[in-house]
């Protein structure tokens, strides 16, 4: 039956039963990354410009033991939401500003940095495993000087999907620049060999922006990093030892999805505001469905969604009008990345204004949640706004 889609992008053109998604959607995934958002903390306060990437390096590798999860999430509605805070002084908001090709934009915030990031996952089936390539744009803002981090992180594979155990990969290089500065930090995450040979290993080096070696980084993205000075030729300093700056934190022990206790902080009503907007995703009935182990409710709940986005899109196409995302406006920008071109979408800031006025229509107070229903396009058809 999948034979006729190998070698073709399936992020949205297979319908996939149920029985395979974890009770997540691709808006609260881009909210994981947020789990250790301390590091960016660190980095904004550190006088030291390699340590500042030690921390901002770290933090975008602490993500990978959840990539490690080989449930898939939830393809978001277009115009579903997710909201995020009680979490390090965060705010957080990601929108689904297009559904083909899928495309979501999130923003973060706190006192220390910005995070922005425009993601239009690639996909290529091959049979019995999947490359994902993240096409993608992700910056953090550190606000203490300004500092603008660029990232562009290695593509990923999941292998076995049909036959034996499923497990995900993500072999290549990491890059994270200082556009402000020019240093940069590139490590390589290693291929995994015969008999689980070099898997989750990660090295490399910050380099300054004459891509002269200044601290060097080692560990296992499932696990920890560590850095220590070195020399011109990579060699630790005399005198320097490798020090810790990142662990894993502990995890649930036989969770059914393999959740860490952040995944399940996410899921929760704990991270939501008093006043949610009726198109989060914690409010999807089929994600709640699966999460309470109701297959034949996830699935007819997820099949009627996609149902009532096609007469949406019908509906919205017989009246002339175009989608527009709520808190993300697209850019004339186009950035190259190593795996194709990106339309590049903005925060307008349309969120935080939202939430210092007066004006909180289309939310729902978190009291009255269980009664209220998903509702990801009462925003769809409003262009003219």
């Amino acid at each position: 039956m999948m034979q006729k889609y190998i070698g073709c992008d399936v992020t949205s053109m297979v319908t996939l039963p149920v029985l395979i998604f974890e009770p997540m959607t691709m808006l609260q995934k881009m909210a994981e990354l947020m789990e250790y958002s301390h590091l960016l903390d660190k980095a904004d306060e550190c006088e030291d410009p390699y340590m500042r990437l030690v921390y901002a390096t770290s933090w975008a590798i602490s993500v990978y033991y959840a990539y490690q999860r080989t449930w898939k999430p939830f393809n978001p509605i277009l115009g579903e939401t997710y909201e995020m805070v009680n979490h390090g002084g965060i705010t957080f908001i990601s929108e689904q500003v297009s559904h083909h090709p899928p495309m979501s934009a999130g923003h973060a915030e706190n006192e220390h940095f910005t995070y922005d990031v425009t993601s239009k996952l690639k996909t290529k089936f091959l049979g019995n495993s999947v490359d994902v390539y993240p096409v993608g744009r992700t910056r953090v803002t550190l606000k203490r000087d300004g500092v603008v981090l660029d990232l562009v992180p290695p593509p990923t594979k999941v292998n076995n999907l049909i036959f034996g155990r499923t497990w995900v990969d993500s072999p290549g290089e990491m890059i994270m620049t200082n556009q402000t500065t020019g240093d940069k930090a590139v490590l390589y995450f290693q291929a995994c060999g015969w008999f689980g040979a070099g898997r989750y290993e990660v090295d490399g080096y910050v380099y300054n922006a004459n891509e002269e070696p200044k601290i060097l980084m080692t560990g296992k993205w499932n696990e920890s990093m560590s850095y220590q000075p070195c020399d011109m030729e990579g060699e630790p300093l005399p005198g320097t030892e490798l020090k810790e700056v990142w662990r894993v934190a502990a995890a649930p022990e036989n969770d059914k999805f393999q959740y860490p206790y952040f995944a399940h902080k996410i899921n929760s009503f704990d991270t939501a505001p008093k006043k949610l907007l009726a198109s989060d995703s914690r409010l999807r009935p089929d994600r709640a469905a699966l999460e309470e182990g109701d297959l034949s409710k996830a699935g007819a709940e997820k099949s009627s969604l996609e149902e009532r986005q096609r007469a949406e899109k019908r509906n919205r196409e017989a009246q002339g009008h175009e989608f527009k995302p709520r808190w993300f406006d697209m850019t004339d920008e186009i950035a190259p990345t190593p795996w194709g071109d990106l339309e590049i979408y903005q925060y307008n800031g349309k969120y935080t204004e939202h939430w210092t006025t007066a004006d909180a229509s289309g939310n729902i107070d978190i009291e009255d949640v269980k009664s209220v229903d998903f509702n990801p396009w009462q925003y769809g058809n409003l262009a003219e706004e």
